[in-house]
């Protein structure tokens, strides 16, 4: 097992979270905790990764004979890109509502929401 998957999701995170700290835009910052999230796509397949591994379909090959990949990684690397999509999607909803009202997506000219 390589390193390498495991650099690029600490790369992919750092760059989202250098872009959310350094954001003057809210979809600028909605874009970059989208790469942050994709981090945690590559990490969770790099967990479940098996070298030689197979599809976990046993009728074909008898159990205990090659290496198959983890099941329950894929699953959760699926249930996290609908998260992060669904996410995605309710944080873009939030930005037009605060375009709408508010005629900025600067955060720093939204003085109505300091407290």
């Amino acid at each position: 097992m390589s390193v390498l998957p495991y650099l690029i999701a600490g790369w992919l995170f750092l760059i989202g979270c250098y872009g959310l700290a350094t954001s003057r835009n809210l979809i600028h910052a909605v874009g970059c905790l989208a790469v942050c999230q994709s981090s945690t796509y590559v990490l969770l397949l790099a967990i479940g990764y098996r070298d030689g591994g197979t599809a976990p379909v046993f009728s074909d090959i008898a159990p205990g004979s090659r290496p198959v990949v983890d099941p329950v990684v894929q699953a959760l690397t699926l249930t996290d890109i609908v998260i992060g999509a669904t996410v995605t999607a309710l944080l873009l909803s939030l930005v037009v509502q605060v375009a709408k009202r508010h005629r900025t997506v600067d955060p720093d000219e939204l003085s109505e929401l300091r407290g």
